[in-house]
């Protein structure tokens, strides 16, 4: 195996500049350059094959790059491909399906900007760490196909994420490397005299400028920012030369770029999006900036932020507080300085924005800014919906946890990324003409007309595919670690082509429990080492600075080694999309292990299922709802644990039984042909129920129809009529937030006996506030949790208030808890509890025993 990447450096010269030329296609080949920067070709195979076949033995030094392949190609070897009628027949019939897919894409409104702190389109683009980036390049693609008129913002770090190496001991090293713009499928951003476009970014003291590059994705472009330019100082040039480099002042630097900078770079295309999505709270800056635009053009500021949220989404990825971005108050206001003033308000106001009270003291969280900024946010899953209900409910006090206006929708994967391409060509065979442009209808998946020997035949060849990249991945990984001529000979043996083979291949974080499965070493030798071979393949980074992790990463090379599993355990390095498409693609079983609920989606099992592999993975993130007791197998249950280590214990209990009894069992029960029938029932299964239902279409069909249609609609609304509409919520919710402390609430109830109604009459007292907006509502939950409000009917006044009047009879036996509330609403809000005015009577406690 080549080394993945060469740069070279001259040791004597002084380098002053850089000179690229790309060479003159042959005629019947210029339509290769055409598809080179259009990154169509990382989800269409045959594309690929053409730029292989220029230099197939660098193929995997360029990181299968199209761009670079142009650039080091022979001038004789095009040539003579140019003088292939195949080769040329190839090209032809690729490039007349680049256009028409480019011509063929429905316009559809409104427009969207889409923030991202990291896409991952293609290994051959470094420019993403792991799951968020992944899900942001599947976002766009998707978008393209559905014809979303959406455009992505981004940053292009010139060092990338590292490469990841490691020691015989699993010591985790990161290497970064230069990416160099020129070699890379992006193209300048320039002004219409052939000038960098540049924007400015005020930081304390300074200014810094930033340049784009536009990574054109089918037809959608996504514009990446960059620092990296002689008029910033040094240490400005490296803002943005690493993905999440590590330092608070690094980072909020770089989220100004992204959030500030972005909208400024639109703003410089000339480009005004009607809906802005902020993909995680990095980019949450963008709101500030668009908030200080329409305060600058004349919006007070309660007008400015209504403007500016009313088409605002914000999507959360972290099911866990400590993932949520968040600076000191000191950083945020020496960074942010003089912004209170440009939007006209205070700077307790503007902190007051993000801040969130911590143990030790506030702090600014870009999550909280995100929400304070947005009138639509949505977890990625709904597990993880109800989990960011729950954390962010103080945001909203007064209302139950599952009223707090945070949606979901759970992710997807874009399926021509990561299926392959010898299952495409059988699904579309076997499947109903129209499957491959309607992914999400779950009735063309006619999972039944996949033959057994077909789909055996096609899981045979995929595995020995994986099995055949890790020897060769092990081989170069033993040899870069001066290791024996036997252990590198041993490396080209490992696994088994007609073996059980398991994946486990993340992000190295502890809570994703990677070394869950040597719990109990005795249970684990004893099924390894059993009658019917089993295998597992790990791969995963480490954060940098995430110590932890990187510990679990040598726990896992150690207990391997010293168990004696090397040639069936097998740690691979530097977990990239490459690595990630091998194994999806040829893993029987993709274990999973997150301590649950800390896994927010997760999609690599998604893309093991669209191949043929099956999940084994705790009920948490999306498998939680795609668990159907046929398609895969769960480890462990939904139950709450009072102990981490009480959970871990089970779990892994459950992991050992069902692998033990279930799995491995069925893979190798085979009927009289040769094939695992029971086996493969379940693989239709997994592919009917998981294809269309996770796929990237589906999820953005979601986000279309769900989030971005009704926030384009409302926030032109808003803005009608010079503002008619936006001008009176603001001035409603700055009418009720100075008075509400007057609301006083108080009820009369009787006992109730079993089998009784429950009689209501509520009184309000809520001077200086209008009366059409006022709402007391009885809310009733049962003891098994559902929750039930309605509405007391106006009655009138008596006692000097406004009296309500209701009764309630449960519809079934049950122990119930009810209280009465007073809330405040209106026309113009985007949901009903946007803002949670909320005041409660004297809390009621009587249980409701019906007979």
């Amino acid at each position: 195996m080549e080394p993945e990447v060469e740069v070279v450096q001259s040791r004597v010269m002084n380098v002053i500049g850089r000179i690229t030329a790309m060479p003159t296609l042959p005629e019947p080949l210029r339509g290769l350059r055409e598809v080179a920067y259009n990154l169509w070709w990382s989800w269409n195979p045959e594309a690929q094959r053409l730029f292989e076949a220029i230099n197939p033995s660098a193929w995997k030094r360029f990181r299968s790059n199209p761009v670079k392949a142009l650039l080091e190609a022979d001038p004789e070897r095009l040539s003579a491909l140019a003088e292939n009628a195949a080769y040329v027949g190839a090209v032809e019939a690729t490039v007349h399906r680049f256009r028409t897919y480019l011509a063929t894409r429905p316009k559809k409104e409104p427009t969207i900007a889409y923030f991202s702190m990291e896409f991952g389109f293609h290994e051959s683009l470094p420019v993403y760490s792991g799951g968020l980036g992944i899900l942001a390049g599947d976002h766009v693609k998707s978008a393209s196909d559905l014809g979303l008129s959406l455009t992505g913002l981004g940053i292009f770090y010139h060092e990338g994420y590292f490469r990841q190496e490691l020691s015989l001991e699993g010591q985790q090293t990161e290497v970064y490397e230069a990416l160099l713009a020129e070699e890379l499928p992006l193209t300048p951003v320039t002004t219409q005299d052939g000038k960098p476009l540049k924007v400015e970014i005020e930081f304390p003291g300074r200014m810094v400028y930033v340049v784009a590059y536009k990574a054109q994705v089918g037809t959608i472009p996504v514009y990446l920012m960059s620092a990296n330019l002689p008029e910033n100082a040094p240490e400005d040039r490296n803002l943005t030369a690493r993905l999440y480099a590590p330092g608070q002042e690094m980072r909020i630097q770089q989220e100004l770029i992204l959030g500030v900078g972005g909208v400024r770079l639109l703003r410089a295309l000339g480009l005004r999006p009607e809906v802005w999505h902020m993909n995680e709270g990095h980019a949450a800056f963008l709101g500030l900036e668009r908030i200080r635009e329409l305060v600058a053009s004349g919006r007070p500021f309660a007008e400015a932020l209504e403007a500016a949220a009313a088409g605002a989404l914000f999507t959360t990825h972290t099911p866990v507080p400590a993932g949520h971005d968040s600076f000191p108050m000191d950083l945020v206001s020496r960074y942010l300085e003089g912004w209170w003033g440009k939007l006209g308000i205070s700077k307790e106001q503007f902190l007051g924005l993000g801040q969130e009270e911590k143990s030790y003291g506030p702090v600014f969280s870009m999550s909280n800014l995100a929400l304070a900024t947005s009138r639509a946010a949505g977890g990625v899953s709904r597990l993880h919906g109800e989990v960011s209900r729950e954390m962010f409910k103080e945001r909203w006090p007064g209302l139950e946890t599952e009223e707090v206006p945070i949606d979901s929708v759970t992710n997807g994967v874009h399926t021509f990324t990561w299926l392959n391409p010898e299952l495409h060509a059988l699904y579309s065979h076997a499947f109903p003409k129209g499957w491959a442009e309607n992914l999400q209808d779950g009735g063309l998946w006619k999972t039944e007309n996949l033959t057994e020997e077909d789909l055996w035949r096609a899981r045979n060849t995929l595995r020995a595919s994986l099995i055949r990249e890790v020897r060769s991945r092990l081989f170069e990984q033993r040899r870069r670690n001066g290791e024996l001529p036997a252990r590198l000979r041993a490396a080209e043996k490992v696994l088994d082509a007609t073996a059980l083979t398991l994946g486990f291949a993340r992000r190295f974080a502890t809570y994703k429990r990677a070394i869950l499965l040597f719990s109990d070493p005795d249970r684990l030798l004893s099924i390894l080492n059993g009658p019917l071979p089993v295998q597992i393949v790990f791969a995963g980074k480490a954060h940098p600075k995430d110590e932890p992790g990187k510990e679990f990463i040598k726990k896992l090379a150690e207990r391997i080694k010293s168990l004696g599993l090397e040639d069936k355990l097998i740690l691979l390095e530097n977990y990239d999309m490459g690595l990630a498409r091998t194994l999806v693609q040829g893993v029987d079983v993709w274990l999973n292990t997150p301590r649950r609920p800390m896994e927010a989606s997760g999609t690599s099992g998604m893309k093991a299922a669209l191949n043929g592999g099956l999940n084994f993975s705790v009920l948490d993130g999306w498998w939680a709802e795609a668990f159907n007791t046929t398609n895969g197998w769960a480890i462990g249950d939904e139950r709450a644990y009072a102990t981490e280590e009480a959970q871990d214990q089970a779990d892994a209990q459950s992991l050992y039984d069902t692998l033990q009894h279930e799995i491995i069992p069925l893979f190798y029960a085979r009927g009289s042909v040769g094939t695992p029938s029971g086996w493969l029932a379940m693989v239709r299964e997994s592919i009917r129920t998981c294809g269309p239902v996770y796929s990237a279409q589906r999820m953005v069909h979601e986000y279309h129809h769900r989030f971005y249609l009704p926030l384009a609609k409302r926030s032109s609304h808003l803005l009608e009529q010079d503002g008619e509409a936006l001008k009176t919520l603001a001035a409603w919710k700055a009418q009720i937030g100075s008075s509400w402390n007057n609301v006083r609430l108080w009820v009369e109830a009787p006992k109730v006996e079993a089998g009784q109604s429950l009689h209501l009459r509520a009184f309000l007292q809520a001077y200086g506030l209008p009366t059409e907006t006022l709402q007391v509502e009885l809310v009733v939950r049962r003891s098994t949790g559902e929750l039930e409000v309605l509405p007391l009917k106006p009655a009138g006044q008596e006692r000097e208030a406004l009296l309500f009047t209701g009764s309630y009879l449960p519809s079934r036996p049950g122990s119930y808890i009810y209280g009465v509330r007073a809330v405040a609403v209106h026309p113009e809000l985007s949901s009903p509890h946007e803002v949670a005015f909320v005041r409660w009577a004297e809390a009621q406690t009587h249980s409701l025993l019906p007979a």
